[in-house]
């Protein structure tokens, strides 16, 4: 099967991607330049990641497509395409705090069947295959381990995450819906890497995840991770004009949903 050949390949260069993270963490991290505002940063490791992840991913597959954070596309004719972010939680690396993955996933004209996130700082490595035998269509793992969401409870014991914009105008949209669906849930965190908390969602860590302003890159891999465990997802149109992601366990999810566009993270 396609899905569990891509999956292999994409958990074998995830753990070598990072390794090499890990040697740049090592040395000290640099800023190497910065994206949307002065404070989104990336590092000469983000580059060095997303370009041994292309050269493996092509050398073993030369057809496929990339689509990458750190480089230019590449358009392949096999109908799979990689979509690849090298350091997702980049701020977190820079600082050393360990909450930073590096999230593979692949695409068979245009669906997700594979997705791997390395959990660089902690050493595991979450891991999401399609099989349309299989209950759920497909099975998510932890080093191996089945993961499964949170059974069903009400919104007010529910622990969410979200994150923040490095755009100022639309991190005080955010803050203020943030502030807005604070009292109706547990509480709140905010891990910094989009990636790990959809597969803290799989695991069982959280009960849902919201943000805006996440790119296909920042959560392919992981979503899919969190579907196959039992969640279900959302991207929807966000409050400051960029797409609003949203996962949670299936059951209780249009409970979640409507607590998020109430809280004024989406258009709707």
């Amino acid at each position: 099967m396609i899905a569990a050949e891509l999956a292999d390949l994409a958990e074998r260069v995830a753990l070598e991607a990072g390794a090499l993270v890990r040697e740049y963490a090592d040395r000290g991290v640099d800023v190497a330049a910065t994206k949307s505002s002065d404070v989104d940063v990336v590092t000469a490791a983000d580059r060095a990641a997303e370009e041994l992840i292309r050269d493996r991913l092509l050398a073993a597959r030369p057809d496929d497509s990339v689509l990458g954070e750190e480089g230019d596309d590449v358009v392949g004719t096999s109908g799979v395409r990689w979509v690849v972010d090298p350091i997702d939680g980049t701020v977190n690396f820079l600082y050393g705090l360990p909450e930073y993955s590096v999230s593979i996933a692949a695409e068979v004209d245009g669906r997700v069947v594979a997705g791997v996130v390395h959990d660089v700082a902690k050493g595991r490595c979450y891991r999401g295959q399609a099989d349309p035998a299989l209950p759920r269509g497909g099975l998510a793992t932890r080093d191996g381990r089945p993961l499964r969401v949170n059974g069903p409870a009400p919104l007010a014991h529910r622990l969410l995450a979200t994150g923040f914009s490095y755009v100022a105008e639309r991190r005080a949209v955010q803050g203020r819906a943030t502030a807005a669906l604070l009292p109706r849930v547990r509480d709140i965190r905010r891990h910094g890497s989009c990636a790990l908390e959809l597969c803290h969602v799989a695991e069982g860590a959280l009960d849902g995840y919201v943000e805006e302003g996440v790119n296909l890159w920042d959560y392919a891999a992981g979503r899919l991770v969190a579907e196959l465990a039992g969640a279900r997802s959302a991207v929807l149109p966000g409050a400051h004009g960029a797409d609003l992601l949203v996962c949670g366990p299936d059951h209780g999810f249009e409970e979640l949903l409507d607590a998020v566009r109430t809280a004024g993270f989406t258009r709707e």
